[in-house]
């Protein structure tokens, strides 16, 4: 049992700096930081909604500061992270291949994602498309239209999308690029022609346990409940765990301010336990996360560790949304303090900030006031934005910002 006790600001910290939201990125971003930020979350999350920057480019964002979004597709081509289904789909570290290849090999287990029925009944148009990529090279789904529907069928466009789908499932096609965030597919030896089943895949047991360990290191600091959904596990025995990795000086337990049983610390966050034990530590970072961003993407788990109750409406029918279309939590010296409803007008040039919500409580002073704007100015220019316009905002930050702001000056 834990002997010393921490507050709950200082835990959220621990949890911001592993997942690289303590402060600033201080220095000017590289393509190297692009890589780095994926190994140290462990994975990141892929989603199409555009209404601002797609989820994957935000989520990059928010740790690195204005970076040009290409950098991301050329660590996918450069082979330095892969796409598959891990909490959702996924970019992830190319030296996380081992972890997931085991899914690969059993895709039966992949629910939805593999239909064992659909891969016997289109066997033949399956083994075709593999040849047409052998001998044709990378394809895209888009290259497969309704339009050349033939007597094979199998070219026609839902069909060949799942065709695809099956086989990246399956493991045999993998994402060699994105063009226009679309997929480009090859089969996984051009990609990975190195790659020996036998000598370098995990089995499932020891594949899931590597896995609980880098959800461990990307949280920082945990519920041992909250491991498993990371990586969208089932079936983990929390208690057996917890007295593994303790005993092999994985994690150690701490007592948190407000919860009544001790949350866990992984190694590479003891320093900052230490800090945080003589309250040397602090968050100062104030940003936009993306709906998908690790930090609130467990949505009982951001309630628990920052009370921000927390779902995404882009989904809901537009009458019953409380909050809008693709609201922004905000980030803010290490609290969640609100959440925005904003759209980037890309012709025009303009932030719109449609709504923006504080959260029951908050206070919102000179400062706050201060970071939140400037926060939402970084975020525009990272989008190419010349200005920010504002709509349903609380009175106090209407006063401060009146209806918008040029981001040129």
């Amino acid at each position: 049992m834990p002997t010393n006790s921490i507050s709950l600001s200082a835990a959220r910290t621990i949890h911001l700096a592993a997942q690289q939201l303590q402060h600033p990125h201080k220095t000017q971003s590289t393509p190297q930081d692009v890589i780095t930020s994926i190994q140290r979350m462990a994975l990141l999350q892929i989603d199409t909604i555009s209404v601002v920057a797609r989820s994957p480019y935000l989520v990059l964002f928010s740790r690195l500061g204005n970076y040009p979004s290409e950098w991301l597709e050329s660590a996918l081509a450069d082979r330095k992270i892969f796409e598959y289904w891990a909490h959702e789909a996924c970019f992830i570290p190319i030296e996380d291949y081992r972890l997931l290849r085991h899914k690969m090999l059993n895709p039966h287990n992949m629910g939805w994602k593999f239909n064992p029925t659909w891969f016997a009944e289109h066997e033949t148009d399956i083994q075709a498309l593999l040849q047409l990529i052998a001998e044709k090279g990378p394809v895209r789904s888009a290259d497969f239209t309704a339009d050349k529907r033939g007597s094979s069928g199998w070219w026609d466009w839902k069909p060949h999308k799942r065709h695809l789908e099956t086989l990246f499932t399956s493991g045999e096609l993998m994402v060699a690029e994105r063009r226009n965030f679309h997929r480009v597919y090859d089969l996984r030896k051009n990609i990975l022609p190195e790659w020996d089943d036998v000598t370098q895949a995990l089995d499932q047991q020891s594949a899931e346990f590597e896995m609980l360990c880098r959800s461990a290191e990307a949280l920082g600091i945990f519920r041992i409940e909250w491991l498993a959904d990371y990586y969208r596990l089932k079936r983990v025995n929390g208690k057996q765990l917890a007295i593994k990795l303790q005993e092999e000086g994985v994690i150690k337990p701490v007592q948190v301010e407000g919860f009544a049983e001790p949350l866990f610390v992984h190694q590479s966050s003891y320093k900052l336990l230490e800090e945080a034990l003589t309250r040397k530590i602090t968050s100062t970072l104030t940003t936009l996360l993306s709906p998908f961003d690790p930090v609130v993407w467990d949505r009982k788990r951001a309630l628990e560790l920052f009370n921000f109750d927390y779902r995404i409406e882009c989904y809901t029918p537009e009458a019953k949304r409380k909050y809008g279309y693709f609201t922004l939590p905000i980030l803010n010296r290490g609290e969640i303090i609100g959440r925005t409803d904003a759209k980037m007008h890309r012709k025009t040039g303009i932030l719109e900030i449609k709504s923006l919500h504080i959260e029951p409580g908050v206070k919102i002073g000179s400062r706050r006031s201060r970071d939140i704007r400037q926060a939402i100015s970084r975020f525009g220019c990272w989008q190419g934005a010349s200005q920010v316009i504002v709509g349903n905002i609380p009175q106090v930050l209407l006063e401060n910002w009146g209806e918008g702001w040029d981001l040129t000056e």
